[in-house]
């Protein structure tokens, strides 16, 4: 399996907003749930957001919830995070991910994804 790619971080200002892209090969790319971490200096990777393999259903860390929402194009084998109201404590490198396990099952910690992309950072100036 071919690791995803994330793009679409930067610096911005306090307030802005920032889609992310994760580009996924493989012809099975609808049969697993997607998720998104992000992982700020000296902190541990943390949950941001995981959608169901039809993208029927997904699910946010309370930070993040009412502000970004996840999504998916499963004919182009890519997942998104779309970032609005961004903060200082938005910072961080932010990792796409495949699951291991069920929607149902809430797949939550790093352990739960097996698949990692590099990562892209993504700054939010005050």
């Amino acid at each position: 399996q071919v690791q995803p790619v994330e793009s679409g971080g930067g610096l911005v200002q306090a307030g802005d907003s920032l889609r992310l892209s994760c580009a996924a090969s493989g012809r099975s790319f609808s049969s697993y749930v997607m998720g998104w971490f992000r992982q700020a200096p000296g902190k541990e990777r943390e949950f941001v957001a995981r959608i169901s393999r039809s993208g029927g259903f997904t699910t946010y860390a309370d930070s993040v919830k009412g502000r970004f929402t996840i999504s998916r194009d499963n004919s182009n084998n890519a997942v998104y995070l779309q970032m609005n109201s961004l903060k200082p404590e938005d910072t961080a490198v932010y990792y796409c991910a495949r699951s291991i396990r069920t929607y149902s099952s809430g797949p939550y910690y790093p352990k739960d994804y097996d698949l990692w992309g590099q990562g892209t950072q993504v700054t939010v100036s005050s």
